[in-house]
């Protein structure tokens, strides 16, 4: 790639949040050129072709804009390369996620193979009984329907060919009850989606100001299953946290230092009942302190550090101020940031791969070791010399750059300084750290880890600081290894650049460690408190160590102090010490054995605990992870997950991360992964729905996911509020359509029954064609649309009344039968009721009686009229736009009725003037249709009336409390009857008893 230097290091940017992802393939390199467009812009274009899997791809020309920090969260390519500067990786998990449906929707296939099944049988009822009749119409000579002519009959009516006139008589069926199978229901569904998505985008409640992002529904297949999620699953950086480091605290040779009090101690204090303030206790480490604060003149974004040793050149006087010094010119040059100087104000700003590495470099700028300026070849810094006490320019020369991963977890840099003297600068995990000191650079070790324990206890992100002087000659050796191993264009490639780290990366003398606050998002603690009254459970899933997790836990309500914690973990000395012996079959097998005895006893104690009231926060490292998801412990680990009210995954990988959401998923139960990162991605994908967060990580989330927010707290409102109301509304609107349709379906039925089953329809052909596309159809939508049970702030105040969707309480089969039978009645009662009450009368003035064409119009009429009233009955929010669907559609009716009647008989057939001259001057035609309207009526009304009052559903509870307590607005400290609360917390217990029989 033909890169000047400046362009090189600017483009150059890690994979580190790519290298782990799990559908990750083997990439080749690619060649391209990359020109300058405009260089005050910093404008450049590039073209080029990438190699993959022995073909070659052509790269269309694309413009980078250097100035972007968010250049490594790019997708240049449209979601399949990432381009870095250098290499691109093939990345499945960067294409578009995968089609998901909603569990209504495949129910509703079942449901369809139903009617289908339905329209087979009463087709084949109706064929039988047409064919005996048909046969008996010539019997022993004698002709018994002579009116019929079935001695001169087509082959339809043919009683010499029954069988034949049968089977034609089928397939006449098939097509006259064909309205039993919705059609249009599923266009239908698709407009309310549609629409429901809409109100999503464009919920206020759900806007980001400070980021200007609104909520966006990526999909409208799943808006219904907001309203059913079980589990959520949820990263922790970035979704629960706002991605924003803060340099706090930091331990150099072994003495604390750092004053501030972070989120979680103050969380951690307020348990333990102690008093807040802000002075940390690595005080003890410097005696005479008296605690005060220095407070510094305004804040710097990335640095909340505060202590009078370090400030303002102090450090200088500390005992260990070499070691100081070498610490925080690590933090310094250790990096791959790029520093931006505002030519105005002559600030400098960082752009940095990750806000940790920000934080880093902001902090050494901020003690006196600024980094100002870098090429491809060297470092520069401001420094402060401890011996004049003036602030000096250093130029270091960058060697090489051994960049960070997730498997190696550790970044190093090499340097020559201006003494001459060859450094390896590392900084990493402590896991990998501790490990590669010598036996001279381990003289701060233990308070080291004592530190590193308790910033891991206050929530705390840490890594260890290192370096080591390297000889000239094993310099030199090592890099003809690691330049050949970095030029190498076999697949092992990587191996062998990782192995020729490995080899430089030891004996390394230690310095200190660093701690970064990541804190809260705003609300968070208060919507998985508000999550959990709903019954959702809540597991984190994040790579943080355990005890930073759960601290983290406590501090987000996730762990309550009232919970009992069942911990499953390998790192234990029994362990560390089977490792260092190295047997790796020994260990695996003891490892198996330890996690299967975890498992049972925290298996046990939920047993035990059962009939009680004691709820379990379960955690589980990375280490005992792998081992419980093996396909022997899965369904035990299984078992007592979800068990437990609260679950933290540490130290998780993505991989481990997509397969606990699969194993999760693998329930039955609705899960939602929710993230904010490209690790990330297959958790998302796999989950029933993915929700990502567009925070500071980039749109990889984003992108794969099914709805993007950008705070966690928004969650609350997106499942609460909008899932609970998208779950009713589909479901109901369902529910009514099989009701409808059954309706109308089941009278045409009864009357080919009447008519011996002939095969005629009751009805005008444009009549049934108009049925479900105008007459019937708007007010529906408008219910999937508009209807809510409770209102948004009742759905917030009354979280368990989420129970409904997840309890599947409004689709269940008795429910979806209930309203196919009140179809089936309802048809019943048109039919006969309106058959019985206007034959063998006088319709008209002129003494003629109902005719065909009447009667089609009348029963039509009532059904119209009944399924329209029946919506009316069901809604329990009414706009004027339901008001105007409804009850215009009636009058659609009959204005389609004068309309389509005045048209010539050879095109209005059966419809000619028979609404103007035979139904509409009779009076008998209208109370013929108000009796059969309030009769079909009358038992869902009945049904409804008895369920409120002795069998109320809990959002039943709700609109009583409303109407009750105050028909405005209800308060928080609305007055209701004295027997309602009962009645609340009756219901409450009852829907709680179902999900734990649920879950057991």
């Amino acid at each position: 790639m033909n890169l000047d230097g400046e362009t090189n290091l600017k483009l150059k940017r890690s994979l580190e949040a790519t290298n782990h992802l799990r559908d990750e393939e083997s990439f080749q390199k690619f060649t391209a050129v990359i020109k300058c467009e405009d260089p005050n812009e910093r404008l450049y274009s590039f073209v080029g072709t990438l190699q993959y899997e022995g073909k070659q791809y052509p790269l269309s020309p694309q413009q980078i804009l250097l100035r972007d920090s968010k250049l490594k969260n790019t997708d240049y390519v449209y979601g399949v390369v990432v381009f870095t500067g250098h290499d691109t990786k093939v990345m499945q998990n960067a294409t578009d996620p995968p089609s998901k449906r909603s569990k209504i929707e495949r129910k509703m296939d079942k449901i369809v193979y139903l009617l289908f099944s339905t329209l087979i049988l009463i087709s084949s009822t109706g064929s039988v009984f047409f064919g005996i009749e048909t046969k008996r119409d010539i019997d022993g000579g004698k002709i018994r329907r002579w009116y019929l002519q079935p001695d001169d009959a087509t082959v339809f009516y043919d009683p010499r060919r029954a069988p034949l006139a049968a089977f034609l008589h089928f397939l006449t069926g098939l097509m006259l009850y064909g309205y039993l199978i919705p059609i249009s229901l599923y266009i239908s569904i698709e407009i309310v989606k549609v629409l429901q998505s809409v109100f999503i985008n464009h919920d206020r409640d759900m806007y980001y100001e400070d980021t200007d992002k609104p909520a966006r529904a990526r999909t409208s297949n799943l808006n219904e299953e907001l309203g059913q999620v079980d589990t959520i699953l949820s990263d922790k950086t970035g979704t629960l946290t706002c991605n924003s480091m803060e340099f706090v605290k930091c331990s150099v040779a072994g003495v604390a230092y750092g004053r501030v009090m972070t989120e979680v101690e103050r969380t951690l204090a307020k348990r333990k009942g102690e008093r807040t303030f802000e002075v940390d206790d690595s005080q003890t480490d410097a005696p005479g302190l008296n605690g005060n604060i220095v407070e510094s003149g305004k804040s710097v974004k990335g640095f909340n550090f505060r202590d009078e040793r370090i400030m303002n050149g102090q450090w200088v006087n500390e005992p260990h101020s070499d070691v100081i010094q070498k610490f925080f010119r690590v933090l310094a040059i250790c990096h791959t940031a790029i520093p931006d100087v505002n030519e105005e104000t002559g600030e400098i700003s960082y752009e940095a791969e990750s806000p940790d590495e920000a934080a880093f470099v902001i902090a050494a700028r901020e003690v006196g070791f600024q980094f100002f300026g870098s090429s491809q070849t060297s470092i520069s810094l401001h420094e402060l010399d401890p011996v004049s006490g003036q602030k000096v320019n250093r130029v270091y020369e960058l060697l090489h750059v051994l960049e960070f991963t997730s498997s190696r977890k550790r970044m190093s840099v090499m340097v020559r300084n201006p003494e001459n003297q060859l450094l390896l600068l590392c900084k990493g995990a402590d896991s990998v750290m501790f490990e590669r000191l010598s036996k001279h650079g381990q003289q701060f070790e233990a308070e080291t880890r004592r530190h590193i324990n308790r910033y891991a206890e206050a929530g705390l992100r840490t890594l260890v600081i290192a370096y080591r002087e390297l000889g000239e000659d094993e310099y030199r050796i090592w890099e003809k290894e690691f330049l050949k191993a970095k030029t190498s264009v076999t697949s092992d490639r990587e191996a062998l650049v990782a192995s020729a780290a490995e080899k430089i990366e030891r004996d390394l003398i230690l310095l200190g460690a660093t701690a970064v606050e990541d804190k809260l998002q705003k609300g968070v603690p208060e919507c998985i408190d508000k999550l959990a009254q709903a019954g959702i459970k809540v597991w984190v899933l994040t790579g943080d160590k355990m005890e930073t997790a759960i601290n983290i836990g406590y501090a987000c309500s996730l762990l309550r102090q009232e919970m009992k914690q069942i911990v499953i973990t390998l790192d234990s000395p029994d362990m560390e010490a089977l490792e260092k012996q190295g047997d790796k079959e020994n260990i695996m097998k003891v490892s198996l054995e330890s996690v299967t005895k975890q498992i049972r006893e925290g298996i046990s104690q939920v047993n035990s605990a059962k009939e009680s009231k004691v709820t379990f926060g379960l955690v589980i490292d990375g280490k005992s992870l792998d081992f419980a998801l093996d396909k022997k412990l899965e369904k035990m680990f299984l078992d007592l997950a979800i068990d437990c009210a609260s679950v933290i995954c540490c130290r998780s990988s993505p991989k481990q991360k997509a397969l606990v959401t699969r194993l999760v998923k693998g329930t039955g139960k609705t899960t939602l992964a929710i993230g904010d990162g490209a690790n990330d991605v297959g958790m998302l994908q796999e989950a029933d729905i993915g929700v990502g967060i567009s925070g500071v990580e980039g749109m990889q989330a984003v992108m794969s996911s099914d709805y993007a927010i950008a705070q966690f707290r928004f969650l609350e409102r997106l499942l609460l509020v909008h899932g609970h109301w998208c779950y009713r509304r589909i479901s109901m609107m369902i529910c009514y359509f099989f009701y409808k349709n059954l309706t109308f379906g089941f009278t045409l039925f009864w009357y080919e029954a009447y008519a011996s089953f002939s095969g005629r329809p009751a009805y005008n052909d444009w009549y049934m064609s108009c049925y479900n596309v105008f007459f019937t159809s708007l007010p529906v939508i408008a219910l999937g649309v508009f209807d809510q049970d409770v209102s948004a702030r009742l759905c917030l105040k009354y979280p368990l009344l989420y129970q409904e969707g997840v309890q599947n309480i409004l689709f269940s089969w008795p429910r979806i039968l209930g309203w196919m039978s009140n179809g089936v009645l309802s048809a019943i009662i048109i039919f006969f009721f309106t058959t019985n009450s206007i034959f063998n009368q006088a319709f008209r003035k002129d003494g003629h009686a109902v005719d065909y064409e009447v009667l089609g119009v009348a029963m039509y009429s009532s059904v119209v009229w009944a399924v329209n009233c029946q919506m009316a009955l069901s809604i329990n929010y009414f706009t004027w736009i339901q008001h105007f669907f409804i009850w215009g559609s009636i009058a659609l009716w009959y204005i389609f009725l004068v309309v389509y009647g005045s048209l010539p008989p050879t095109f209005s057939t059966t419809a000619y003037k028979v609404l103007v001259e035979a139904c509409a001057p009779s009076i008998l035609y209208w109370l013929t249709t108000l009796l059969v309207v309030v009769s079909t009526l009358l038992p869902y009304f009945l049904y409804r009336a008895f369920q409120t009052r002795f069998r109320p559903m809990y959002h039943d509870l709700i609109q009583r409390q409303r109407l009750e307590g105050s028909e405005t607005e209800i308060s928080s400290q609305t007055e209701v009857s004295s027997e309602l609360p009962a009645q609340v917390e009756i219901k409450m217990q009852h829907l709680k008893a179902n999900l734990r029989q649920r879950n057991q």
